[in-house]
């Protein structure tokens, strides 16, 4: 039995209800590994940061479009303010 590998980000893990849309689609799940782990971080990051679950399914709905579609990084997205420091700037109430 082959072992499926989904690669990490540099300081975030990959949550649950993104595993399951990545293990879902064999394609996105070879392009997602492909990506550096500085962008699939940012990519992480994009979507657990945000507040609303709402928010979060509409990113991961976006994040596999986008992946597909050969984006490599969020549109629009300052950073991950975990590991840049220039980004904290838009997230005034994030504790880190």
């Amino acid at each position: 039995m082959n072992e499926v590998i989904i690669e990490e980000g540099i300081m975030h893990s990959v949550p649950e209800d993104m595993k399951v849309v990545l293990l879902a689609d064999t394609e996105l799940l070879a392009r997602w590994n492909k990506l550096t782990p500085v962008m699939r971080n940012e990519w992480i990051c994009w979507t657990t940061i945000v507040k609303l679950e709402e928010t979060r399914k509409d990113h991961i709905r976006r994040l596999q479009e986008d992946i597909l579609n050969g984006k490599k990084r969020p549109c629009c997205w300052q950073g991950c303010p975990h590991r840049n420091e220039n980004a904290r700037k838009y997230f005034k109430n994030l504790e880190l």
